[in-house]
């Protein structure tokens, strides 16, 4: 099995991943990895059901939104990974930001307590935050609620659909925060 990152928006496949999209026999992934990929598709694809992971065949490709590690389905399957262009790449790239000083916590699809206990205990050390929302349940006014509970001040910035024609970066504070109009979005602390 192949886990192919295909970028966090179309047009950032690398060679790589392209390669093993063209070469693949069957490919699973979400609908927004296969339309992300659609054009270098050549085979079957089939979207993924994330409750029977274990039911992929190993001569599958499988597509992965943004980079397969970085909470995505590398961490779940048994394959080899090919990286893609993550949002956490893409954020730190718009907002000027070095990729070694920040911290990535995702709260989407997680145990909520655990990963508000995450968020605090990074703060706690200083770190800046790249954060992967869990819109609708815990999103960018959430966080801020959370944060400004427990005493944090802090700059917020929601960014909505990177690398699409609508992206848009939107600045705040966790007094005023953000308010996103897409679940496409990540959050980026301090």
């Amino acid at each position: 099995m192949k886990i192919v990152g295909v970028g966090a928006a179309p047009g950032m496949l690398t060679e790589e991943a392209i390669r093993e999209i063209k070469r693949a026999k069957v490919i699973y992934g979400s609908k927004r990895a296969i339309e992300i990929a659609s054009h270098w598709i050549r085979c079957e694809t089939r979207e993924i059901d994330f409750k029977r992971l274990d039911e992929i065949p190993d001569e599958a490709v499988v597509l992965s939104t943004g980079d397969p590690m970085l909470s995505g389905l590398g961490t779940h399957l048994k394959g080899e990974v090919i990286p893609g262009i993550s949002s956490l790449q893409l954020a730190c790239a718009r907002l000027g930001i070095d990729l070694t000083s920040i911290t990535a916590v995702t709260t989407h699809g997680r145990d909520l307590e655990g990963s508000k206990k995450r968020i605090l205990d990074e703060l706690g050390r200083g770190r800046r935050l790249f954060i992967l929302p869990d819109p609708g349940r815990f999103g960018s006014v959430e966080i801020s609620e959370m944060l400004l509970e427990a005493g944090y001040e802090l700059p917020v910035v929601v960014l909505e659909n990177l690398g699409y024609e609508n992206e848009r970066i939107q600045y705040g504070s966790t007094r005023d925060p953000p308010e996103p109009d897409t679940p496409l979005y990540v959050v980026v602390l301090g």
